[in-house]
């Protein structure tokens, strides 16, 4: 059976922790940030959790399973 080659925007935009989870940079922190309020700049900048539903099929884009 051949290897499974990685997703190659996957790879670029997922990381796998260390306990196996998966996290992703936010989305809305690219441009017009002055209509947006601090408080929500500094929330969006933390890496959020992959839904569980997409795990199973981000993982297989990871060449993970």
């Amino acid at each position: 059976m051949p290897k499974i080659k990685t997703h190659s925007r996957a790879k670029k935009t997922f990381k796998v922790t260390g306990t196996g989870k998966i996290t992703h940079e936010q989305s809305n922190m690219r441009h017009l940030m002055t209509g947006k309020p601090s408080k929500r700049t500094r929330s969006l900048e933390k890496d959020a959790l992959v839904k569980e539903p997409d795990v199973k099929r981000t993982l297989r884009m990871l060449g993970k399973r």
